[in-house]
């Protein structure tokens, strides 16, 4: 494994509590990253800036003073909803406003390297899926199982997102598929600018396959195009089948739902019916496949849907 390039980072995120820690991607040189607030560092090609993330759908609601600072977002359900107002997030000591602006600034440099992954996955004739869920859904047992199946199908690499070791990538290569590993640190998603610099380290021939595995999260992730095809969010029959309900940004941000562990069924609750329909309540477009890693149950389905995608991207 070749060695990292380490540096700690120290800005925080505004609204998720989410800072560099230690960034490093394998292979990592350094560079120099300037903020929102004109000041700079270098690091081994981390996400850099402070952040706010993006929600939608949410408004004003009264407002009562809460003892300990800042304020509570009272509803008539006697609840505490913190997920109102324009930024729809609560940062104690920053405005609504200032939120907005930081949110607004690092998500447009984020979608200037999106867009600049993009051109260069469609030059190549790649396709990149952006794969997303919990911790413990399956993701990496999905991902071994899949490319031992397609072997000789597709060129094919993987980038392994994750706070901290190279434990998946190392299991990734071992199925026999090249990986980079990016370890986040504090952060709690992979970023455009951070992919961008994985996939210059990856040896993918024109027309490949490439799977990102995000880090295990179902808020953050959502609002940051990588500049893949498609996210396709997994939920394992392990998890309640309410989550599309409880995460809607992530269910309405993907394309294609993944529900894993099928083979798990006869000995849980999970309703597979209800899941299915709250997923399709918050985003009525969302395909829905239902896989097993361990039986086999759906994967060829899966597979084949990945093979349209390279098929597609290799037609430009």
């Amino acid at each position: 494994m070749r060695g990292f390039r380490l540096l700690k980072g120290k800005t925080m995120c505004t609204v998720c509590g989410c800072g560099e820690g230690e960034t490093k991607i394998e292979g990592g040189q350094g560079h120099e990253h300037r903020h929102a607030d004109g000041t700079a560092h270098s690091h081994a090609h981390g996400h850099g800036a402070a952040h706010a993330h993006p929600h939608v759908g949410f408004s004003y609601v009264p407002r009562q003073h809460h003892p300990h600072g800042g304020h509570v977002h009272a509803r008539g359900d006697g609840h505490l909803h913190y997920g109102t107002g324009p930024a729809g997030a609560h940062a104690p000591g920053m405005s609504q406003g200032r939120m907005v602006r930081i949110e607004q600034d690092i998500l447009s440099k984020n979608n200037a390297y999106a867009d600049a992954n993009r051109r260069q996955f469609g030059e190549c004739g790649i396709f990149a899926v952006n794969l997303v869920s919990s911790p413990g859904s399956g993701k990496t047992t999905l991902l071994v199982k899949s490319i031992e199946m397609l072997k000789g199908r597709h060129p094919l690499a993987v980038i392994e997102g994750d706070q901290q070791t190279s434990n998946d990538a190392e299991r990734i290569r071992a199925a026999g598929a090249q990986a980079i590993q990016v370890n986040t640190g504090k952060g709690c998603h992979l970023d455009a600018h951070m992919v961008g610099h994985a996939f210059e380290r990856l040896d993918l021939a024109q027309g490949g396959l490439l799977l990102i595995e995000n880090v295990g999260n179902l808020v953050c992730p959502a609002e940051f195009d990588l500049g893949e095809a498609h996210k396709v969010v997994i939920l394992s029959v392990t998890e309640g089948e309410d989550k599309p309900l409880k995460y809607p940004n992530m269910f309405a941000a993907s394309d294609l739902m993944l529900l894993t562990k099928v083979d798990l069924l006869p000995h849980l609750s999970f309703d597979t019916a209800k899941c299915i329909e709250y997923a399709r309540r918050v985003n009525p477009k969302i395909e829905v496949m239902q896989v097993s890693s361990v039986s086999g149950a759906g994967m060829e389905d899966w597979l084949a849907w990945l093979g349209h995608g390279v098929a597609a991207a290799r037609k430009g």
